[in-house]
């Protein structure tokens, strides 16, 4: 008898995503229970959804350490993580600069959408930003329990590479600790497995509550800075990635974003770079990239990897100047430029985030911060697009730190 040959996991995630939103515009104009629609699905849909979202933070912390730790266990030698790890600093980097200008550029021939608003009512507190000698220390744990427990991504990622590198030194005496962590993160990889099947109902969950408070908003003037932002996106994702996964990891353009698919939809829905992670992880593997590297490259560019965000500060820079009746000079653009890309570096992979790096911005260019006050009720929206950019980029880096890998293997292989 012939097997019936299961769908794909991307098909069932794009029918829990169009449930959501389907269910989220009903909502909009029904009152269940004699409630708003936006309140019910807040209080009786978005809990099943951050159940979801809470069990995939839950298996990240473990996958990262384990995985980062095999990576360089695998690799055995530390010359050549630091060897992988500028490779993939020097990528992001190049990336997340030229994302911001490619913003300023769609904005600067699109400011005269942007019309002067009325601005008394933008308030904004912003959240306490870290300078960066601040930045560098707290990199570095105090103790081995807190960071794990607090999720602080870069700090676990340095628990796991010093982690590794013991392992590596102690020679002998560390292989029965690299069996151990080998065995847990096969173990961890199950657990994420399973998680992962649960996604379609996490995603309609998701979604559901943001279409039904933010449908309507959408009508209103933002709709050209929301639409400038993915356009710069959907230009960013489309040329930027395709060129680079073509010319460096010699992978077809189409073939890349159809792997990537079930990332991408769970990377909308939840606007979370690092609950996306385990879906990142799967999509690089399925694209060529080796588990010890994917398992370095996807947890540290959920941190310092912020390509999305960098479109989405450059846009809303020139919008809220717009707003304000304000010219940006040439100088304050390259300033704009520089500050995003390096504040990039240890802004956490959750929701919300990049409302502390755009008051960082806007504060380098003398622009008011008060001025998020005007894009703050749909900063979701522009989460959800600007998270999928984010993990988009770093399996992008994944596959190309890989291949090049791979090639210098090759290369030393055939001179020995």
């Amino acid at each position: 008898m012939r097997e019936k040959k299961k769908l794909p996991l991307a098909f069932w995630i794009f029918i829990g995503l169009l449930v959501g939103i389907t269910a989220g515009l009903l909502l909009m104009r029904a009152q269940p229970f004699g409630m708003q629609g936006a309140d019910f699905a807040k209080q009786y849909i978005q809990p099943f959804g951050t159940i979801f979202l809470n069990l995939l933070k839950f298996i990240v912390v473990p996958i990262v350490v384990c995985s980062i730790t095999v990576g360089v266990i695998s690799m055995e030698d530390i010359r050549r993580v630091g060897a992988i790890g500028s490779k993939t600093i020097i990528y992001y980097m190049c990336t997340t600069a030229f994302a911001v200008t490619l913003a300023l550029l769609l904005s600067s021939v699109a400011k005269d959408l942007f019309v002067v608003l009325d601005t008394s009512s933008a308030v904004y507190e912003p959240g306490e930003a870290q300078n960066i000698m601040d930045t560098l220390v707290n990199i570095f744990p105090a103790n081995f329990i807190q960071p794990l427990a607090n999720a602080s991504m870069l700090q676990v990622i340095v628990i796991a590479l010093f982690l590794g590198f013991g392992i590596l030194l102690a020679k002998e005496k560390g292989v029965l600790a690299g069996q151990v962590v080998e065995s847990f993160n096969e173990v961890f990889l199950k657990i994420m497995d399973f998680i992962i099947k649960l996604s379609p109902i996490g995603v309609a969950c998701l979604i559901c509550p943001v279409v039904a408070e933010n449908g309507p908003k959408l009508l209103t003037n933002l709709i050209m800075v929301l639409a400038v932002t993915y356009a710069g996106y959907i230009l960013h994702m489309v040329v930027v990635y395709s060129i680079t996964v073509k010319t460096l990891a010699g992978i077809s353009p189409i073939r890349f974003f159809k792997e990537m698919l079930p990332a991408i939809l769970m990377a909308f829905s939840s606007a979370s770079s690092v609950g996306t992670l385990p879906f990142t992880l799967e999509s690089s593997e399925r694209l060529g990239a080796r588990r010890e590297i994917a398992g370095f490259v996807l947890p540290l560019g959920c941190t310092i990897n912020m390509d999305g965000t960098a479109i989405y500060q450059g846009v809303c820079v020139v919008f809220i100047a717009a707003c304000y009746g304000m010219d940006l000079t040439f100088g304050q653009m390259i300033t704009i430029i520089l500050t995003a890309t390096l504040a990039s570096i240890g802004t956490a992979g959750v929701p919300g985030a990049g409302l502390v790096m755009l008051a960082m911005v806007l504060e380098s260019v003398g622009l008011p911060v008060a001025g998020i006050g005007l894009i703050v009720g749909i900063d979701r929206i522009f989460d959800m697009g600007r998270t999928v950019v984010n993990i988009t980029g770093d399996a992008s880096c994944a596959v190309i730190v890989s291949r090049l890998d791979e090639k210098k293997n090759n290369a030393c292989q055939a001179t020995a």
